[in-house]
């Protein structure tokens, strides 16, 4: 889904025709999968953070990647930046660390946090948190996007994707939802 999204960004769908774009690629562990399934035009600059969740463990990681690529005069000519977390991030650290680093905060907007969210599965996700202290990144996502892409929305029926909409309403009442077919 999120590799999907970035793809059809990096295509120029959407308005992006021409556009350039950074993409930083977290993943975890030692072999970066998502990274080698981005497609490339030229245009975009694909930057590979494989050694933890972006949310938690590398935060510093994050801001000294970014403090390197502002030295690039390149960096100047970038139209976007996006961020493609893994699917267990919190995005709010993320999102903290761009407006607490000075540097960061100067040079970068946060224009939106988006979450894709499978509508085949979001519901057992969602059960996963049922203590009232248990943390869940399905819902943390949820919560804090102000877009949600409603994926696999083709593979439900109608109900089925009315009753996710509201679902995630729940969660997220201001949030924008996107449904997304064949993706």
């Amino acid at each position: 889904g999120k590799t999907t999204l970035v793809n059809h960004i990096l295509r120029g769908s959407g308005g992006t025709q021409g556009k350039r774009i950074l993409v930083v690629e977290n993943e975890i562990g030692e072999e970066g999968i998502d990274n080698d399934l981005v497609a490339r035009d030229g245009k975009e600059e694909i930057v590979l953070m494989s050694n933890g969740c972006v949310c938690c463990t590398v935060r510093g990681d994050l801001v000294k990647m970014f403090k390197a690529l502002f030295e690039k005069e390149s960096f100047s000519a970038l139209d976007w930046v996006i961020i493609e977390t893994t699917g267990l991030a919190d995005p709010a650290p993320v999102a903290q660390t761009l407006y607490m680093d000075k540097d960061c905060k100067a040079k970068l907007r946060l224009d939106s946090v988006l979450t894709v969210v499978d509508c085949l599965h979001v519901k057992q996700q969602l059960e996963l948190a049922s203590g009232a202290h248990d943390f869940n990144e399905a819902v943390e996502q949820i919560a804090f996007a102000d877009v949600v892409l409603l994926n696999k929305i083709d593979l439900v029926t109608a109900q089925h994707a009315e009753d996710t909409v509201a679902l995630v309403s729940k969660i997220n009442s201001t949030a924008r939802v996107v449904k997304s077919e064949r993706s």
